[in-house]
């Protein structure tokens, strides 16, 4: 029994011995009158993925013990855990340490920068500051916590991860014009048609031109047009009726080979004659591509007289040039030259919407492919088409519309390996690396989805608004105000709203029907303290996507309605 007392006796001394030890340390837990605490800004916000703020705090006059370090822990605390931030240790004017002296007479403050990775879970949260004493190598710890800010705004969160793809286009037209020309040389001072030309490759090829378009189905004759010319030499008289005639020539030739060909119609109702008595523009052409001595000499003669005859007595004077002229030039300019032109018409949609339902497009060309996909309206079908496409002709647009279309599904995986067979193909094409811009986006590599779309500004206005998206994610709220102009998205509105520029968001929200955009304007209404916008917005947002009212009820947007009754009658 005397041992028992003994021991307790020796308790109450060793904690006597402690107190006095603590030379009133014990104190500095009490708080006296002067100290405070706080984080700014409160709430703190989430920009980019990170969270910064500062913590800072004001001690009074005879508080801070001499001896005394403090350590103080920031430590934010949300449901399902905590996150511990950097300490800030302090000391008494006393302590032989490298701390920040807080003196005992005056007093005095200090600031603490953080930063920290957000998580969706600290938007509801608390953020503490847990202080303990270090005096004499022993810990003393406060023994409750102070409660310096709450949560974490996270507005910047709401930006819709919604790049935009491209398409790439075909070329398909329904109309195809095309032409087929021949030329037939006369002889000097004649008008006649020599056999020799008929049975030149060039004219032959027009007539066999003739003959195959009049018997297609889907191809319309349009007609020929004739020039008919004379050379430059000889009375101008003559050469009017030269060219006349040899016009009228041409025109009865073509009158056999259209009949012959069964192109229903007279000859005039096709053939469109046009002459030229003096063909000086063909003449000049024609020695300027020559390798005729003199020219430069004949084309100076030419710019300097406008008459014909002038310039033909010019000409003449030169009499060895006008040898090589008579030889090489003048008989090319005693022609009819014929142009037949022909439109070819392409399928319907009705036929090619046929095709599709028959699964009868292997004959297509690919324009003719590309565009039957463009048609359709099954998303489904569509895919398949391009499919086709991509395995029949190996086509890049056909490859990029098949990774367009599994972006727009939500099937990533599908879409990169199709655009980088695309890319394979054409590595430096913008709308490719626009479209594996949204890949990476929609992966998580940012870095590589913003190279991307800086390779791809000239792909289309699509560029701009990926970059917007980037903009706010990576917290260049300006920069994305103006990649976003114009798209009167959500995004657009958003990242307005994250440069306070409320009446400019609340503007493209407006223009916007979709449940974010009425949160949107909703935190513009608590901004300005508008209750009837917050309350009318939010009931139509979460009336569109009730998701939408868990969220509302963790906002600290709506700090200043979590009390209102009406708030919170609109989020049961």
């Amino acid at each position: 029994m005397k041992k028992i007392k003994f021991n307790v006796l020796a308790m109450f001394a060793m904690a006597a011995m402690i107190l006095s030890s603590c030379g009133g340390v014990d104190k500095m837990k009490e708080f006296a009158e002067g100290t405070d605490f706080k984080v700014t800004p409160n709430p703190l916000e989430v920009h980019g993925n990170m969270v910064q703020g500062e913590i800072s705090g004001t001690f009074p006059a005879k508080y801070f013990n001499k001896k005394a370090i403090l350590e103080i822990t920031p430590v934010v605390v949300y449901e399902g855990g905590e996150l511990a931030l950097p300490v800030k240790m302090l000391q008494g004017e006393d302590v032989e340490d490298n701390y920040q002296a807080i003196p005992y007479e005056a007093g005095g403050s200090f600031k603490h920068e953080v930063e920290f990775e957000y998580t969706d879970a600290m938007m509801m949260s608390d953020i503490e500051l847990r202080f303990v004493i270090i005096y004499q190598d022993k810990k003393i710890p406060f023994d409750v916590p102070y409660k310096a800010g709450v949560g974490v705004i996270a507005t910047s969160k709401l930006v819709d991860l919604n790049p935009k793809p491209i398409m790439l286009k075909d070329n398909f037209q329904r109309v195809i014009t095309e032409n087929e020309e021949a030329q037939i040389n006369f002889v000097i001072q004649r008008d006649d048609i020599r056999k020799s030309e008929l049975t030149k490759e060039e004219v032959k090829a027009l007539e066999d031109f003739i003959a195959k378009t009049a018997a297609e189905e889907k191809v319309e004759f349009k007609g020929v047009n004739v020039s008919a010319y004379a050379s430059p030499d000889g009375p101008v008289d003559l050469n009017e009726k030269l060219s006349k005639n040899r016009g009228a020539n041409t025109e009865k030739w073509l009158g056999n080979v259209l009949k012959k060909a069964k192109v229903e119609g007279n000859a005039a109702d096709y053939v469109k004659v046009e002459t030229t008595a003096e063909d000086w523009d063909g003449f000049q052409k024609l020695v300027q591509a020559s390798d005729i001595q003199d020219k430069e000499l004949i084309l100076r003669v030419l710019s300097m007289y406008s008459d014909p005859e002038v310039r033909e007595k010019e000409i003449k004077n030169l009499s060895k040039v006008y040898l090589v002229l008579a030889e090489k030039i003048l008989p090319e300019l005693r022609r009819s030259k014929m142009v037949v032109n022909v439109d070819k018409i392409g399928y319907s949609d009705e036929e090619l919407m046929d095709m599709i339902q028959k699964d009868g497009l292997d004959g297509l060309n690919i324009e003719e492919m590309l565009y039957a996909a463009s048609i359709c309206k099954d998303t489904d079908t569509k895919l398949s088409i391009y499919k086709k496409a991509a395995e029949v002709h190996n086509d890049v647009r056909a490859h990029n519309n098949i990774g367009f279309i599994n972006l727009k599904n939500g099937n990533v995986a599908k879409a990169k390996a199709a655009l980088e067979t695309a890319a394979a193909l054409d590595a430096n094409n913008a709308v490719i690396k626009n479209n594996l811009g949204c890949v990476a986006m929609l992966e998580g590599n940012l870095k590589e989805a913003e190279n991307l779309f800086l390779g791809a500004t000239n792909a289309g206005p699509e560029v701009k608004y990926n970059l917007g998206i980037l903009g706010i994610v990576n917290n260049k709220y300006p920069a994305a105000v103006e990649y976003l102009a114009g798209s009167d998205s959500f995004n657009q509105g958003l990242a307005m709203l994250l440069t306070n520029k409320n009446d400019a968001a609340k503007n493209t929200f407006d223009k916007v029907d979709e449940a974010k955009a009425y949160y949107g304007k909703a935190i513009v209404g608590a901004r300005i303290g508008d209750e009837a916008m917050v309350l009318d917005n939010l009931r139509t947002a979460v009336g569109k996507d009730a998701a939408l009212k868990e969220r509302a009820l963790k906002d600290l947007e709506f700090r200043n309605y979590i009390q209102n009754e009406a708030f919170t009658a609109v989020l049961q």
